[in-house]
């Protein structure tokens, strides 16, 4: 199976370790893993903030880039759930560039979105497998993004992975399902309630006494571990993709 890897922009800038544990799994796991060097950012934030004929550029962009792939992963519910939720739509406007090229593009993303991944869909709906192989002795918990959750309806999929890394202590955290206050430019518009939110979900992360905190979301993470972090609980972060990548004791 042919496969690319749709790193994403917060991850390609602020956190290339996720993208490589992604590789590292992937191969471990059979797959032909390749990164487009062509790829660029997905559109979402420029669709949310009302550019929707900016976002279309790069959707278009994304299918030329993905096309010719049988699957596309991105260690991201929220960028997943962006090609998957807003491309269609984007895809039926009618702009003059829509008009000139047809119905054709539609077609295409209608090819494209059931291509487009997130990691922990794909490796048990796609690959059938939950134990990766992993090793990651020490306590965690995880937290649902809203993406992930309402978006992409992961379900308990990363939670069943997790439950097979050996040495790991999965522990539930209160209140899961709430989001943690960052949503992308809200966190920018809405810094109080952002704030508060996140304090919520950091006391409830607190709560569970665990080592680190997990996540299919690296921004979503990125805020949390800020707050972690000046609230000096101990707790660290890391991606799921991290984790199930890990073979060896991290220390």
């Amino acid at each position: 199976m042919r496969v690319a890897l749709f790193i994403t922009c917060v991850n390609d800038t602020l956190f290339p370790g996720t993208g490589q544990a992604v590789v590292t799994l992937l191969r471990r796991l059979g797959c032909d893993v390749e990164f487009p060097q062509a790829q660029t950012c997905c559109g979402q934030m420029h669709v949310n903030t009302g550019y929707p004929a900016e976002g279309r550029r790069l959707a278009r962009h994304f299918v030329d880039v993905f096309a010719s792939y049988d699957a596309v992963i991105a260690p991201s519910g929220s960028c997943a759930a962006m090609v998957r939720e807003q491309y269609p739509r984007l895809a039926r406007a009618r702009t003059p560039a829509t008009a000139a090229a047809g119905v054709s593009f539609a077609d295409e993303v209608a090819e494209m979105v059931p291509k487009v991944y997130d990691l922990s869909e794909f490796l048990i709906d796609v690959l059938g497998v939950t134990d990766v192989g992993a090793y990651f002795p020490h306590k965690v918990t995880y937290h649902p993004t809203c993406h992930s959750l309402r978006g992409l309806h992961l379900g308990d999929r990363p939670t069943r992975l997790l439950e097979q890394v050996k040495g790991l202590e999965l522990v539930p955290l209160p209140g899961a399902e709430e989001c943690c206050g960052f949503g992308g430019t809200f966190a920018v518009k809405n810094p109080a309630i952002s704030a508060a939110m996140c304090s919520d979900k950091v006391s409830n992360v607190a709560a569970t006494g665990a080592e680190v905190l997990c996540a299919a979301d690296n921004s979503c993470l990125m805020h949390i571990g800020g707050t972690l972090k000046r609230q000096r609980t101990g707790v660290r972060i890391m991606h799921l993709a991290e984790i199930l990548a890990t073979t060896e004791v991290v220390r």
